[in-house]
């Protein structure tokens, strides 16, 4: 397995492996944990969301970096970290792996490599999240290895009012506005017709 910056031509790929790692995470545990309207209301175009997401994770000259993980001309895994404002500080963002390669150690080979580039950038402290659910049993297994500290937090949600449902906004119709009367004119005769030849 070879480790090696990321490149664009990664992009594609590594959208498709984002989505495939975390669909069943998202599906098969937030959706029945959150119900159906929180769900849409935090999550509800979650494909979009990292199709949209994992193209800002390099950015070198903003701090922000991705490793890609290959065999051959397969990739296989990546991991994407940054360097915080926070002085000699950086978080490892993602950490995803395809799925036939998963116990095969490539997590712990990319979170290492992180960890080794932000040691190269003066970093003294790295955080790192993940869930604290039946899913990320591996995750938190990989990270306590090598010795990260697990903080415990919690977070919740509260749904506090119904969805609206608008299709569309009706303006009321502005007031016409009043028009002054005035008396019809009466059309002046033609000129083929004059008083004298009036019937009355």
């Amino acid at each position: 397995m070879h480790i090696r910056p990321f490149a664009n031509s990664d992009l594609p790929p590594l959208i498709d492996l984002t989505i495939e790692t975390f669909r069943p995470f998202i599906e098969g545990y937030v959706q029945p944990l959150m119900g159906d309207d929180i769900f849409r209301h935090q999550h509800g175009q979650w494909e979009q969301d990292y199709r949209d997401d994992v193209p800002t994770m390099h950015d070198p000259g903003a701090g922000r970096h991705v490793a890609v993980a290959q065999i051959g001309v397969a990739i296989v895994g990546y991991v994407s970290w940054k360097i915080s404002e926070k002085p000699n500080h950086g978080e490892i963002c993602r950490l995803a792996v395809a799925s036939p390669h998963r116990r095969h150690h490539v997590g712990r080979q990319l979170c290492l490599h992180a960890i080794q580039e932000m040691n190269a950038d003066d970093v003294e402290v790295v955080g790192i999240g993940t869930g604290d659910d039946p899913f990320h049993t591996a995750a938190r297994a990989l990270y306590e290895g090598p010795g990260f500290t697990k903080i415990p937090i919690a977070e919740y949600l509260k749904k506090i009012r119904p969805k609206l449902c608008v299709s569309a906004r009706v303006r009321p119709t502005p007031p016409l506005a009043a028009t002054p009367y005035r008396r019809p004119q009466t059309p002046a005769p033609h000129p083929s017709t004059s008083s004298q030849h009036s019937l009355f």
